[in-house]
């Protein structure tokens, strides 16, 4: 059986993610659903579907083939981590969960338990331990050591080794993404703590952090992750073939998922400094001017 026949047919059904992405997409689109039955246009359409897609992002990432094969190929790791770290958390945020879910919680319970529920994660949300989680400080130590640590070959055997360390390693790259992405997309009721174009270096750190990671992968001279030097080979690629290959992905993948919204919030902060410097429009400088009207 050729080599791709076999990996498509690696599909799995991880009961507890499984459970847990469906219950947060119903209870997202039933919120959803009640606020635009209610009239409140705070979440377009286009919200859900982020939120949807980074649902399915994140599924994928866990059930299909990608995590199946992801003790033969470093490549196909790299992947999967490229899913759960750049591509899930972004999209999950930019659907502003907080506001459906809560809505759709509070539908589902009586009002004396969904008070204390919501007034605990505003609690959260607001105070300080929401205050120092979504700093961008935070979020640029997490995202560093989660990447780093785990990439170490030490950690990363480990996460190969045993199912529940390798859980713990999803985990925590998907928490410390998503406070790492929080402050550039800020979803409601995030404020950001720094202005918007301390996010443009925010993201080139990131970028370089991704960079020096990836090159050690694509440039090393040996095998870095003994597992896969003693692993049966598909696709006709050797060990070393299959970390370049997975270097100079997380290279490419990893700098475009950070350069493309830098360059859009650059271009976002010159429209609005471009908007506030033009001068008024000629008929509301002569009205103000001559008729003070």
């Amino acid at each position: 059986m050729p080599d791709y026949q076999y990996v498509l047919r690696l599909w799995s059904l991880p009961p507890v993610a499984t459970f847990a992405i469906e219950v947060s997409a119903v209870m997202y689109l039933r919120g959803w659903w009640l606020l635009r039955r209610a009239g409140v246009p705070f979440v377009p359409t286009w919200r859900a579907v982020a939120f949807l897609s980074g649902l399915l992002t994140l599924w994928i990432a866990l059930a299909s083939p990608i995590d199946a094969v992801n003790g033969l190929l470093l490549s196909a790791h790299m992947l999967q981590h490229m899913l759960l770290m750049m591509i899930a958390p972004p999209l999950l945020l930019l659907g502003a969960p907080f506001v459906p879910m809560m809505r759709s919680l509070s539908g589902l319970v009586t009002r004396t338990l969904a008070a204390p529920i919501v007034n605990f994660v505003n609690g959260i949300a607001v105070g300080q331990v929401g205050h120092a989680l979504t700093n961008p400080i935070t979020g640029a130590l997490l995202m560093s050591l989660v990447m780093f640590a785990w990439h170490t070959p030490s950690l990363y055997e480990l996460a190969l080794r045993s199912e529940s360390w390798h859980e713990v390693e999803h985990a925590s790259f998907l928490l410390a993404s998503l406070i790492f992405w929080w402050p550039v997309v800020l979803p409601w009721p995030g404020r950001g703590q720094w202005a918007r174009w301390a996010m443009v270096p925010y993201l080139l750190i990131a970028d370089l952090q991704n960079t020096v990671l990836s090159a050690i992968l694509a440039f090393s001279d040996r095998v870095l992750y003994p597992s896969y030097a003693g692993a049966p080979r598909i696709f006709g690629l050797s060990a070393m073939e299959d970390q370049v290959a997975a270097g100079a992905f997380m290279w490419v993948a990893g700098s475009l998922a950070f350069i493309v919204p830098a360059i859009a919030l650059t271009i976002q902060c010159l429209s609005t400094r471009t908007l506030r410097h033009s001068p008024p429009p000629r008929t509301l400088r002569t009205c103000h001017g001559i008729n003070h009207c």
